[in-house]
């Protein structure tokens, strides 16, 4: 198996079960070399917590990615997940231009809205440089809403699988390359993934917890993109993710006090040998 080096883009929540501090371990076992630049690092992340600290990284990322130019340093993938700010998005570009190698590939998880809304940080303003970003990617890995603020669609609560595919098929037309939708749910009970890529469409649909966990969305993409990395196909990534991130949340139910995250860890060898590596 080839030894992959890649590089997750995204912020540090300290304690909360996020971001950096998910991408980091899932994609190690993925056997990858996972290198990070943090966008910003919180105390704890902001559902939930009060009184949190923040501290912005975005001036370091310019200097960053200099020193990693002049020392030759390049990446079979570049991941990214929450970014803060405009700024850091065209920062992020920059380097997915410059850094990565000739065949390797860019994959965004939009991150910046769920529940029909906008989350409370962002504007127009930052959907448009999103936009930027999310279409020149390899992958791209929203959920409806994120579809729809990229797609400028209405969002629904309700739709069918007609919906779906409009959404894809604006998102393909605006220049995403492979899309992976999450949260897709047409039967009570019931919620899945679509995939599209080179105009087919895949679905898997699985069980739907009722009682969902802070970090999901970035547990499966972090998931994906390990699988991804390690020779899966979009189709059966997606798959692997959504089936890891499922077993996480069954691993939290029933413990009251692990309200700000979900136990991942505890079924990573389970992930391990999803995708082979054990």
């Amino acid at each position: 198996m080839d030894y992959k080096k890649i590089l997750t883009i995204q912020d540090i929540s300290c304690v909360g079960q996020c971001s950096l501090t998910v991408a980091l371990p899932i994609l190690s076992a993925a056997a990858c070399e996972t290198c990070i630049l943090p966008s910003a690092v919180l105390s704890t992340h902001t559902a939930g917590f009060t009184g949190y600290t923040f501290r912005d990284l975005t001036d370091d990322i310019p200097a960053v990615s200099a020193h990693w130019s002049k020392e030759n340093i390049r990446f079979d993938a570049v991941y990214t997940g929450y970014l803060g700010s405009t700024q850091q998005i065209d920062y992020v570009k920059d380097i997915i231009d410059t850094l990565l190698v000739s065949g390797g590939f860019s994959a965004v998880d939009p991150a910046m809205a769920d529940g029909g809304k906008l989350y409370p940080a962002f504007d127009a303003e930052y959907v448009d440089a999103m936009k930027k970003l999310a279409f020149s990617a390899d992958i791209i890995l929203p959920n409806i809403t994120e579809a729809c603020f990229l797609t400028g669609s209405e969002y629904r609560e309700t739709y069918n699988e007609d919906y779906i595919k409009m959404l894809i098929d604006k998102l393909t037309a605006a220049g995403a390359r492979t899309v992976i939708l999450t949260g897709v749910g047409y039967r009570e009970g019931k919620t899945g993934v679509v995939v599209s890529e080179s105009g087919s469409y895949s679905y898997y649909e699985h069980r739907k917890i009722a009682k969902g966990c802070h970090g999901t969305g970035d547990v499966y993409a972090s998931a994906f993109v390990g699988a991804y990395l390690n020779g899966k196909t979009s189709y059966d990534a997606a798959k692997i993710a959504a089936d890891y991130t499922v077993l996480a949340i069954e691993n939290t139910q029933g413990d009251a006090s692990h309200w700000y995250g979900v136990k991942f860890e505890t079924c990573l060898a389970d992930y391990m040998r999803m995708i082979g590596i054990i």
